[in-house]
C-alpha cells in the first residue's frame, strides 16, 4: 500500500514539475523562420564564421578538418548546440567526434547535456552530437569559469579515426538554439563589456624595409675591423686575466725552493 502511494505521489510531482517548466526549456532548438542558411566554416578561432541562434548551418568538409563557428550570447540565455555529420560509405573503422565550445577568453565551457563526444562504428552513416551550455551569467568572479555574455566559438572535429579514412568527404549540419531566455537576473553585478575574441591582433608587414641613405658608410676605417665590445668580450677578458693570476699563484705555491 505504501509503495503504491509513493509511486502515485512521485508521478503527480513529476507531472506537476513538467507542467511548470516553460516550453522553451524543454523544446529542442529549431531553425528560425526565414533565417539565411550558412554554407561555410572557419578553420581557426580567428576565422570562425559568425552565425546567430536559429540560423541553420550546412557545409561540405573532409574528415580531419577543424570547423569553427561563432555566435553571440546574452545574460540569462541557455543555448543548445546540435550537429549531425554524414559519412560516405565504405569507411574502414570506428571514429570519435567532439563538439567543443569556448567563450571570448578561449575557456572551454562544460556541457550539461548532449552527446559531446560520441563514437560510431564503421557501418554508421551519420553521427549526432549535442551540447547544452550553462545559463549565461551577467557577471562572475575573475577566478571562475562561469559563462559570461559575449561571443562563443564552436569547434567540431574528429579526435580518433583510422588513418585511411582521413580526408574523406562529409556533410555537416549544425544549429545553435536558445532553449531558455530568462533575461537579466537579480545578480548583484554586471559585466563591463562582453567577452569578444581579439581577431585583429596585428598586421602583417609584406614590404621590405628600405635602408636609410643617411646612415651609409663614410669609408672603411681600422676601427671598423675591431669587434664590438659587448658583454661577452668583457667577461672573456676578465676570465682570461683571472686565469692568468690563478696560474701564477698556483705555480708560486707549488714550486720547490732552490737548494744552494
Amino acid at each position: 500500500m505504501r509503495t503504491a502511494l509513493f509511486r502515485s505521489l512521485a508521478a503527480l510531482l513529476a507531472a506537476g514539475g513538467a507542467a511548470l517548466l516553460p516550453a522553451s526549456a524543454v523544446a529542442a532548438p529549431s531553425p528560425s523562420p526565414g533565417a539565411t542558411p550558412v554554407n561555410r566554416a572557419g578553420t581557426s578561432f580567428l576565422s570562425a564564421t559568425p552565425i546567430a541562434a536559429g540560423q541553420p548551418v550546412r557545409v561540405d568538409a573532409s574528415i580531419g578538418d577543424h570547423l569553427y563557428w561563432a555566435f553571440p550570447a546574452k545574460a540569462g540565455q541557455v543555448h543548445e548546440i546540435t550537429a549531425t555529420v554524414t559519412f560516405p560509405k565504405g569507411r574502414s573503422g570506428a571514429s570519435t567526434w567532439t563538439v567543443d565550445v569556448f567563450d571570448g577568453l578561449r575557456r572551454r565551457q562544460a556541457c550539461t547535456a548532449g552527446a559531446q563526444t560520441p563514437t560510431v562504428d564503421a557501418k554508421a552513416s551519420s553521427v549526432a552530437l549535442g551540447c547544452t551550455l550553462r545559463e549565461v551569467r551577467p557577471w562572475a568572479e575573475p577566478w571562475s569559469a562561469d559563462p559570461l555574455p559575449g561571443t562563443y566559438v564552436i569547434r567540431l572535429s574528429v579526435i580518433d579515426l583510422p588513418e585511411p579514412d582521413l580526408g574523406a568527404p562529409i556533410d555537416v549540419d549544425l544549429l545553435v538554439g536558445t532553449v531558455a531566455d530568462r533575461g537579466a537576473s537579480g545578480d548583484d553585478g554586471e559585466l563591463a563589456a562582453p567577452l569578444v575574441p581579439n581577431t585583429k591582433a596585428g598586421t602583417v608587414l609584406n614590404a621590405v624595409p628600405v635602408a636609410d641613405p643617411a646612415a651609409g658608410d663614410d669609408g672603411d676605417s681600422p676601427a671598423d675591423w675591431l669587434p664590438d665590445l659587448g658583454s661577452r668580450w668583457v667577461w672573456t677578458g676578465i676570465g682570461g686575466v683571472l686565469a692568468a693570476v690563478a696560474g701564477v699563484v698556483g705555480f708560486a705555491a707549488t714550486r720547490r725552493p732552490r737548494r744552494r
